[in-house]
């Protein structure tokens, strides 16, 4: 085997190869861009470098650049992750020709399934089923409408080049066929360069099964069985699994006979995915699944078929690469257990999925029960650069339904702050009754959103750890009762009650109260961060104040200071050094986490310095403004 490997790649799977490589001793070299000069990935490399500014078109995208660094320090081979270049023929091509090995395909292979249309023609004259469709060359509108209308609707038209749900319209009925084409047609070349589309006919309660299949340089080609990516939300998968729920002997057979002979059909070498597309109406049936694509790399779902084959597919990715036949013939791989993967993203499902980014100043996984992908760590940034995919979390169990319960258990012990998270979502997706039942198709969370995106709600026990830990930021109570009046407010004194009755929090623009009382369900987390209380529940984060949000503290009103409670940006400034101002008069607005704060006067006084600049981004403590009062 070759003893250094560049990766072309970033975040969870950079760091992924990273320990495979590490444990068969193969020296690692990482790339970064600008806006990765601190991530793990960087620091976990025997040596990186750093190949341009934040954006991928100019780093992770740019190929000389990766040839560059890879023959500056010595890799003798690239691994070029998923996503980015992994499916670039033209870039595999510039490593092989630049006397470097490819840990990938052939690059003829991944030209031969990079467009839908001519990859579909391919499997069908191998004998591989697909989904009855139309595939030609003649793309006017007048000859596509022709087309749709003999297939019959509802109907899928696809761009031929697409991927990742881009390029891609469902239409019902002949009259809404033409706009739906144009709108295709317009992403699809936005997105991909390329309008063409496909027709298939539309599967009314699809299943996406996918079959992970590997080919050596002998001639070699074998499958490790298949997984469910039903679980989706716009094209994106969310919970992913192995074996597919359902899935008898016979069909098992069918699915991944064909997608063994789709890959002999491009003379295959190394890791591929072949994608199926199942109509569930009746159950899983040997006739009823077609070919779709193939993925010419590593899934990102690779690692529920490890857990359940118990093979590590990035070491047979390197072995193959090296030369070496395959590590096992097909006789002997066998699967155990059920394993099931969620992709835990930085987004908000309060907000329409709205990426979430900024500091990770709180950062907790459950690795003890579940095996953990992660990209980042605490201390670390969410950029808007990249995909928001932040970790992947991966239970393997005996059953199915402990594998569900399992992952459940993981996603509620999710603790990320204050960067927003979809924890507690696809917590409920794995816990809902449906989902545990095997009732799923790709329609799952569509059809179920009402149950599975809902405002969280604190339980009483939440409440009443953060009143307790509310007792450290508020001022002593003024109950004069000396010797205890001195320990009124101090969260380590109990005498059979506690030193205040009752703590008044505020949630958002919510008033509450709750009894102070020390953590007692160890399910639960909390801490203070500044004049906040964050808890975590359920996979959901809760920022508890002692004030109404904008409300100075005591401290600040002694001194006349305003400052930042938390990261953020300045959004505005209305006021200016010298302006006599009111109390509650908003000064400047800061955002923070993806909401605005007003930040307002907290007495009648006159600005004598103000330092908060309108677009600057502050830190947490930071002095905005100093007021001083009125006479």
């Amino acid at each position: 085997m070759f003893t250094s490997l560049l990766i072309a790649n970033r975040g969870e799977i950079a760091r992924r190869i990273i320990r495979t490589a590490r444990r068969l001793g193969v020296r690692t070299v990482a790339v970064y861009s600008q806006a990765d000069a601190g991530a793990p990935h960087v620091r976990e490399a025997d040596e990186a470098v750093l190949i341009g500014p934040a954006p991928a078109r100019e780093s992770y995208l740019v190929a000389d650049k990766i040839l560059a660094a890879a023959l500056a320090t010595g890799a003798e081979a690239i691994h070029p992750g998923y996503g980015f270049l992994s499916e670039n023929a033209e870039f595999a091509e510039a490593v092989i020709a630049a006397g470097l090995i490819w840990v990938g395909p052939p690059p003829a292979a991944i030209r031969a399934m990079g467009l839908k249309d001519a990859a579909k023609t391919l499997m069908s004259n191998a004998g591989v089923p697909v989904t009855p469709g139309y595939l030609g060359e003649d793309q006017a509108p007048e000859r596509l409408q022709k087309e749709a209308d003999a297939i019959g609707y509802p109907v899928l038209i696809k761009a031929v080049a697409g991927g990742g749900g881009k390029g891609m319209r469902k239409v019902d009925a002949a009259g809404d066929f033409a706009a739906a084409l144009a709108s295709c047609q317009r992403e699809a070349a936005a997105s991909f360069g390329e309008d063409r589309v496909l027709i298939e006919k539309y599967i009314t309660r699809p299943r996406h099964i996918e079959v992970q299949v590997f080919g050596d340089s002998h001639g070699n080609v074998v499958h490790l069985y298949e997984r469910d990516c039903s679980l989706q939300r716009r094209h994106q998968k969310v919970i992913e699994e192995a074996p597919a729920p359902g899935m008898d002997a016979a069909t098992r057979a069918a699915v991944t006979d064909a997608a063994v002979k789709a890959a002999k059909a491009v003379n295959y070498e190394g890791a591929g995915t072949i994608e199926f597309i199942a109509d569930a109406s009746d159950g899983l049936k040997p006739d009823r699944i077609w070919f779709m694509e193939m993925n010419t790399r590593l899934q990102v779902e690779h690692p529920v078929t490890e857990m359940v084959t118990g093979q590590d597919l990035v070491e047979w990715q390197l072995r193959v690469a090296s030369g070496e036949a395959l590590p096992l013939k097909q006789a002997e791989i066998t699967l155990s257990g059920w394993a099931m993967e969620a992709r835990l993203y930085a987004e908000n499902p309060a907000t329409g999925f709205l990426p979430s980014t900024g500091p990770l100043s709180h950062f907790r996984l459950p690795d003890i029960i579940v095996r953990v992908d992660s990209a980042v760590d605490e201390g670390g940034v969410v950029s808007p650069f990249y995909d928001p995919m932040i970790a992947k979390l991966i239970a393997h169990e005996p059953t199915r339904k402990e594998a569900a319960a399992t992952l459940a258990a993981a996603c509620r012990g999710v603790e990320i702050w204050p960067v927003k998270t979809n924890a507690a979502f696809i917590g409920r997706c794995a816990a809902h009754a449906e989902f545990v039942a095997g009732r799923i198709d790709t329609a799952f969370i569509e059809t179920h959103i009402a149950d599975l995106v809902v405002t969280p709600e604190p339980s009483r026990f939440l409440l009443e750890e953060a009143a307790f830990c509310a007792t450290d930021l508020l001022p002593p109570s003024n109950e004069a009762a000396p010797p205890w009046s001195s320990l009124a407010g101090a969260r380590g004194f109990r005498l059979n009650a506690s030193p205040r009755d009752k703590i008044t929090l505020w949630l958002g623009d919510r008033q509450l109260e709750a009894r102070p009382s020390p953590l007692a369900d160890y399910q639960r987390t909390t801490f203070t961060y500044g004049d906040l209380i964050i808890g975590f529940e359920d996979g959901a984060a809760f920022e508890f104040r002692t004030r109404p949000m904008g409300a100075a503290s005591a401290e600040e009103v002694g001194s006349g200071s305003i400052v930042s409670p938390m990261p953020g940006k300045v959004l505005s400034v209305s006021v200016k050094a010298g302006d006599t101002v009111k109390k509650g008069q908003t000064l400047f607005v800061l955002e923070a986490m993806k909401m605005e704060h007003a930040m307002a006067a907290p007495f009648d006084g006159t600005v004598a310095e103000i330092t908060a600049v309108a677009g600057a981004q502050v830190s947490e403590g930071v002095t905005l403004a100093r007021l001083e009062a009125s006479a």
